[in-house]
């Protein structure tokens, strides 16, 4: 038996598992808050801190491997010295929106863009900051010569510095200038968007080790936030996450990089080797909550209402476009609801038609992925909504396939652990680099759609049709690539990053709390549901 510790450095907090490599069982964990807050202008001093505050008690003791998860899409910008030019610019900085949209124009559009890189440029990614960089801060730009993310900083940190800088595939591809088809640096588009050259680090292999610490600890390769939670989780080919937060996101393993003309797949690599495409949608759970508010009731509430009515809500249909919509592109547009009639306004249907727009969203956003070749056999729900009692009666019907919702963990955590267990049995001989631990996976509870299903397709179909009665064309490629859907035309930094659901209580506004790049990754308010129990087995996770 072998001890290793996973960390997880996200925007808010930094919280660290030590597990046993051959079980993954948990020993040990730790937490901490960071001491600034997690957007804008912040010094990544402030993570060493907080990471210094978990490890306290000796809870690294024994441990022989470190594995280092951390938010994506921050930049910091470094000189020839090694040292920072500027504060370190966070993934939700909205501040390159302009220069997001500039860049996507001086490469020649989204396309161009998806074939280069597989991504879009968005005010979130390294690359547009760079962009932001040079126009409003020109002396600190000039200065810089090597680029690294979160994790690359922390795990650099942890070696003491060494003259080698590594990152990984997942953290790579979200930088907006790597190309996880080609599996290369794009320095020309570090030109374009900087004005000039820069160092950038060695893109090193899943289960490679990054080095050793001055005492001896090997630290793995690392990882992004999101490509740590899906190797925490244990999902494989055939999964796909549907993460419930404000905002809401959908991704899965696939085994190719997919490069979408019209941007709407951004094209990630994974933890193990494989890809991770991802689907964003601007409206999940801020959908549900200004339901509630509407109704004068909490989300609780708005759920016990929704299971009083129906499938198909008596007809009502709510395109939950609330802050105009990224899939489908609907930058400007609103949300609506149709099929009143007098039988159907009682706060209970329109309840249950907020949930159906919601999932119904989301399910858009699963058949981009089908669309393009991605299986689909089962989805695992992330975020406290997951928890309500409608979500879970309502989902598999009309998302088609099987539900899994865990139980609440620090899956981000559990997967740097679990890299960290992979790159040290490589190191030793006992573990094969094409095959990673197989942990147990995560226990949850699994729903099926049982009977319902045709009545869930039924909903789904009338969801469509009053979509592309409103909206037609919304999905059509060309409506991407012009930047037009009717009338409305894409405004700069119109496609931003959205949120993922990260951990938190109703009140405290957990629903909404965190964010896709940026927050934490364990699933919060876990509760005994319909389903049945379940460790989530299958996908390169399972035993």
């Amino acid at each position: 038996m072998g001890i290793v510790a996973g960390l997880d450095s996200s925007s808010e907090s930094t919280r660290i598992v030590v597990c046993d490599t051959d079980t993954g069982a948990v020993i040990k964990q730790g937490y901490a808050p960071h001491p600034v807050g997690g957007s804008g202008d912040v010094d990544p001093q402030a993570w060493l801190m907080s990471l210094g505050e978990a490890a306290e008690g000796g809870l690294l003791e024994g441990v022989q491997a470190i594995g280092v998860s951390a938010q994506q899409h921050g930049l910091l910008a470094l000189d020839a010295g090694g040292v920072l030019v500027r504060p370190a610019l966070m993934g939700n900085d909205k501040r390159a929106q302009s220069a997001a949209a500039d860049l996507t124009e001086a490469l020649g559009g989204r396309t161009a863009w998806a074939q280069a890189v597989g991504a879009v440029p968005t005010a979130s990614q390294p690359v547009a900051k760079l962009r932001w960089l040079a126009r409003s801060e020109p002396d600190s730009a000039h200065r810089v010569a090597e680029l690294m993310q979160p994790h690359d900083w922390l795990v650099w940190q942890l070696l003491g510095r060494p003259m080698r800088r590594t990152t990984d595939r997942g953290t790579a591809s979200s930088s907006g200038y790597w190309s996880a088809a080609n599996g290369s640096w794009r320095p020309d588009l570090v030109q374009l968007a900087l004005g000039h050259q820069v160092r950038l680090p060695e893109v090193i292999g899943p289960a490679d080790a990054a080095g050793h610490t001055p005492e001896g600890l090997l630290i793995s390769a690392g990882t992004g936030e999101t490509m740590a939670a899906a190797f925490g989780l244990g999902v494989g080919v055939g999964d796909a996450v549907i993460s419930l937060g404000a905002s809401g996101s959908v991704f899965s393993i696939h085994h190719e990089a997919l490069a979408d003309p019209t941007g709407t797949i951004l094209s990630y690599a994974d933890a193990t080797g494989m890809h991770l495409p991802v689907v964003h949608t601007l409206n999940a759970v801020r959908t549900l909550r200004g339901t509630a508010e509407l109704l004068g009731t909490d989300l609780d509430g708005l759920s016990a209402l929704a299971m009083k009515s129906t499938p198909g809500s008596y007809g009502l249909v709510l395109l939950p476009y609330l802050e105009g919509e990224r899939t489908p592109h609907l930058p400007h547009t609103a949300g609506s609801l149709t099929g009143l009639r007098r039988e159907s306004m009682k706060p209970e249907h329109l309840a249950r038609a907020s949930f159906e727009g919601m999932l119904c969203g989301l399910a858009d956003a699963l058949d981009v992925l089908r669309g393009r070749g991605v299986q689909v056999r089962r989805v695992f729900l992330l975020g406290p909504a997951a928890d309500l009692q409608a979500v879970r009666a309502i989902a598999p019907a009309l998302l088609g396939v099987q539900v899994v919702v865990p139980q609440p963990a620090d899956y981000a955590a559990l997967g740097a652990a679990r890299q960290a267990a992979w790159a040290l049995g490589v190191s030793h001989g006992t573990q094969s680099p094409h095959e990673p631990p197989r942990w147990p996976a995560a226990a949850s509870q699994i729903f099926e759609p049982g009977e319902e299903l045709p009545v869930g397709q039924a909903v789904r179909q009338q969801y469509v049709a009053v979509r592309e009665q409103t909206h037609p064309g919304a999905f059509e490629p060309g409506a991407f690539e012009s930047g037009t859907v009717e009338s409305g035309t894409v405004e700069p930094g119109a496609q931003e990053t959205v949120g993922q659901a990260a951990g938190g209580g109703y009140e405290a506004g957990g629903y909404e709390a965190g964010g896709f790049e940026t927050g934490g990754f364990e699933t919060g308010g876990y509760e005994t549901g319909s389903g049945h129990d379940h460790g989530a087995t299958g996908g390169y996770g399972a035993m």
